[in-house]
């Protein structure tokens, strides 16, 4: 998933960055820990969500649904004051090595994230099954699978344009 993220960065339209951030630091969301002061770790991803213009999610399918380290940021974010998902555009896709590509995982997230209030993009939706075969050294090498990622983000830009207005 992150090789496949690092492609998108390529793969981004004009006038579109990506900037990856990091949830591998982010401690395990706890209400008293929130409550008595938000670790640094957690301010830092709450920031970047609130200032992204747009957040996309590469997520992999860990035992049919979200893993705990994704759903632990959006935890982390999802809480008062300053709810970072508010109204926030999202585009997901999912990369994994059995067939389905991370269906379960992506219905999930929908769920969760739809909970919260950010604004998930319906479609293209894409599932990229077989992964370990669709990249050799790290790099996305499948042209059809860069297709599929290249349409998801040219339809993210006029997602995020969409949601602009609704603020």
């Amino acid at each position: 998933n992150m090789a496949a993220l690092r492609a998108c960065g390529e793969l981004m339209p004009q006038g579109m960055t990506l900037r990856i951030g990091r949830i591998d630091d982010i401690p395990l969301f706890n209400q008293d820990v929130f409550d008595a002061g938000i670790p640094e770790p957690a301010k830092r991803l709450r920031a970047e969500i609130l200032e992204a213009d747009g957040v996309l999610i590469a997520s992999p399918e860990y035992n049919f649904s979200v893993t705990a380290p994704l759903k632990n940021a959006i935890d982390w974010g999802s809480r008062p004051p300053n709810q970072s998902w508010q109204d926030k555009p999202v585009a997901i896709f999912s990369v994994t090595p059995g067939p389905l590509g991370g269906a379960r995982v992506q219905y999930d997230l929908r769920r969760i994230l739809g909970q919260i209030w950010a604004h998930v993009l319906p479609r293209p939706e894409v599932f990229i099954g077989a992964g370990p075969t669709k990249f050799t050294d790290g790099r996305l090498t499948d042209e059809t699978t860069r297709k599929f990622l290249s349409d998801l983000l040219a339809g993210f830009r006029p997602w995020i344009e969409r949601m602009k207005v609704r603020k």
